[in-house]
């Protein structure tokens, strides 16, 4: 174990930030996907410099059927235009089949649509043994240009998993592999990961899915973050300052640490309608409507956010 100042000393200043916004799917008052609004706020996330995530846990990729999914993806590659970058969800829990075979078919979906696609984890490698963890994802990644790993907290979800170092340092080893979002919401393991990181395939990327531990991104973590869908020019913003080693990084990181952590506190899943609420009240979206299975803030909720909005001069 580092001790604190060995740990203060990794921090990277001026370092170019990649940012990535896991994007909210809005919802219209009659309960249908709010297609207009969604293209809207994928062009504004685009536009602020940060690269859409699409189908991820904030776009309800649990929730949502196959043809929804699907829709997103048309809707995400009509919106960015056909150059454009993006991330997607590749989502198989629950459903039957070849783990393999199912994970390449959901790539090839995204693959279609020119997305990289993200590999949501199931619970039915969970009892695996690391060396089968990584052979299963060696052969799910094989031969694709590019894909993104996940280790997801089950606070988050119950197919989430994270994984012990044994089957971190072997998913270094995958060369299609070129990253994995970190979402244990602890520092010190994600600060391990780094360090593997660094140690063994340093172009590999760690992106840090920390809403309440934002500042991982000065230790060398980049980032996939629900929170960034909330306002996504003021991560930029932030992103710049770092990069620049602009003191006005420092109360920025802090009003937008402020937000994370009123909008991610328990239950975590809800933080999805606190974010619908947030971008309601800047005029982004014209409800706060979110999909029906998903977990509900109480009434007083914009009460609340709109200090946050005040301290990001939103207001």
């Amino acid at each position: 174990m580092s001790t604190l100042q060995e740990l203060y000393a990794r921090i990277r200043h001026g370092r170019k930030i990649e940012g990535i916004a896991a994007a909210l799917l809005p919802f219209a008052a009659d309960g249908s996907i709010a297609e207009e609004d969604f293209a809207r706020h994928l062009q504004a996330t685009q536009a602020a410099g940060l690269v859409n995530a699409v189908n991820m846990d904030t776009g309800y990729a649990n929730l949502l059927t196959d043809a929804e999914k699907e829709r997103v993806l048309v809707l995400t590659r009509e919106a960015l235009g056909p150059r454009a970058e993006f991330v997607a969800g590749a989502f198989i829990e629950g459903r039957d089949g070849e783990v393999v075979d199912l994970y390449r078919r959901e790539i090839e979906k995204i693959r279609r649509h020119g997305g990289t696609p993200i590999l949501f984890q199931t619970a039915r490698l969970h009892g695996c043994t690391p060396a089968e963890k990584v052979a299963a994802y060696r052969e799910i990644c094989r031969g694709w240009e590019r894909v993104i790993g996940f280790e997801l907290g089950k606070m988050f979800a119950p197919n989430g998993e994270i994984w012990d170092e044994e089957t971190f340092r072997g998913m270094l080893d995958i060369p299609e592999l070129v990253g994995a979002k970190h979402s244990s919401l602890s520092k010190v393991v994600e600060l391990r990961r780094l360090e593997l990181r660094d140690q063994h395939r340093p172009e590999f990327r760690v992106y840090t899915g920390n809403d309440l531990g934002i500042d991982m991104v000065e230790y060398g973590s980049d980032y996939l973050l629900g929170l960034a869908t909330f306002c996504p020019e003021k991560f930029a913003e932030r992103d710049r300052a770092w990069e620049q080693g602009d003191p006005a990084y420092l109360e920025l990181a802090e009003a937008l640490q402020y937000l994370g952590n009123v909008a991610f506190r328990a239950p975590v899943p809800a933080y999805k309608h606190s974010a619908a609420h947030f971008l309601h009240l800047q005029g982004r979206l014209a409800t706060s409507r979110t999909h029906p299975g998903s977990p509900a803030r109480p009434d007083w909720e914009p009460e609340i956010l709109r200090s946050c909005l005040e301290r990001l001069h939103l207001t």
